[in-house]
């Protein structure tokens, strides 16, 4: 008898390592020169990319932790170069109340104890740092970076290359290109540092400071603060994704802060 379980419908690619104890059930695939640890355990209807890690204690592909949830057939995927630390969960989607999949994208690194509840769309790049909670159907843009032990509420949105501090109760939408930390959760000005490491220049993150200097210190309310934005700024893709971010918000976008966000 083997030490571990690999179901005879489950499709692993080439070079897969599956380490003793682990269980893989029905119904998954994982991509080329994945690592799947002792304990780890994938049960069904999870799609893996490839070089992938999923270590020891690892859940992916939960019932999702819904009453609403009637055993209907539901996902989980993961993208390629995805990195699943210690005793992480990853739930499947609803159809009753969300997407019907739970989507982590490629080259995230997801630490230890986080969890990411159904049907959370998590995109390329993401870092979530240990003991982090996202509730159900929260989306979490391009290389946004979670501090450990927060929390977002259902239906929350992260903008793409924000950071959080961490212990963030994320209660409304953090909006992108931004730092946000204390409680309740503020914007604390631009991610220089995040935006300088990816390649954006000076000019570009000037740009994108005057801009949140007319939703966070002008005073207008986000509807006027978007029209005056849209009527004076250059249609740059940055400047899009902003507007186009606050514009769609359902929770409203974190207010402003005061003083320097140093957790």
């Amino acid at each position: 008898m083997s030490q571990y379980y690999i179901h005879p419908q489950a499709k692993l690619g080439a070079n897969v390592v599956v380490e003793p104890f682990a269980y893989i059930s029905a119904n998954v695939e994982i991509g080329d020169n994945c690592w799947i640890g002792p304990h780890a355990t994938i049960l069904d209807n999870v799609k893996i990319g490839s070089n992938c890690k999923i270590y020891p204690g690892a859940i992916i592909g939960g019932e999702p932790q819904d009453y609403k949830f009637g055993g209907e057939t539901t996902y989980v995927e993961i993208g390629d170069n995805t990195i699943i630390r210690e005793y992480v969960t990853i739930n499947r989607g609803t159809l009753k109340s969300g997407r019907g999949t739970t989507k982590v994208g490629k080259n995230c690194m997801i630490m230890s104890y986080s969890h990411i509840a159904h049907d959370c769309n998590i995109a390329d790049n993401v870092v979530m740092v240990s003991y982090v909670g996202i509730a159900g159907v929260c989306d979490i843009e391009e290389y946004s970076i979670i501090g450990g032990h927060s929390a977002a509420h259902q239906f929350t949105r992260i903008g793409a290359h924000s950071m959080l501090s961490g212990g963030s109760m994320i209660g409304k939408d953090v909006p992108p290109f931004v730092v946000a930390g204390k409680r309740p959760l503020v914007f604390g000005g631009v991610n220089v540092i995040g935006l300088r490491r990816r390649g954006f220049g000076i000019d570009k993150i000037d740009e994108i400071r005057e801009i949140y200097k007319v939703f966070y210190s002008s005073g207008l309310n986000t509807s006027d603060a978007c029209q005056k934005v849209d009527e004076t700024f250059e249609n740059t893709p940055e400047k899009v994704m902003i507007v186009d971010f606050i514009k769609s918000t359902t929770r409203g976008i974190i207010r402003a802060g005061s003083g320097p966000i140093d957790e």
